[in-house]
């Protein structure tokens, strides 16, 4: 199991991504747009700055469901390898065999 701490500040920045997406994305689009004035441009990217870092989609943190782990996880299935294969062995994922050869 990863740190409680770990887990829970990856769960709040995931909270504070989700509540300032649009936000964010009005601001980039405005800073992005080469039509618009320079001191407009300049004035969004000010906004964008004075926003939490952790509002960033980019600083959210890839972690296993089940266990908290950060690394080895399938974005899919949203679980660690580790969590997979015990998955598989205990048979509570349909179709998931583990090979021998």
């Amino acid at each position: 199991m990863a740190k409680l701490s770990a887990v829970n500040k990856n769960k709040n920045r995931i909270k504070l991504s989700n509540k300032l997406y649009k936000k964010r994305l009005s601001l980039k689009k405005v800073v992005m747009d080469k039509k618009l004035s320079l001191e407009e441009r300049f004035k969004a990217q000010q906004k964008l700055s004075k926003l939490p870092r952790n509002s960033a989609k980019i600083r959210v943190m890839n972690r296993c469901e089940i266990t908290g782990r950060p690394h080895g996880v399938y974005r899919k299935l949203k679980i660690s390898r580790i969590a997979l294969r015990q998955l598989g062995l205990q048979g509570k994922i349909p179709g998931l065999v583990k090979s021998s050869w």
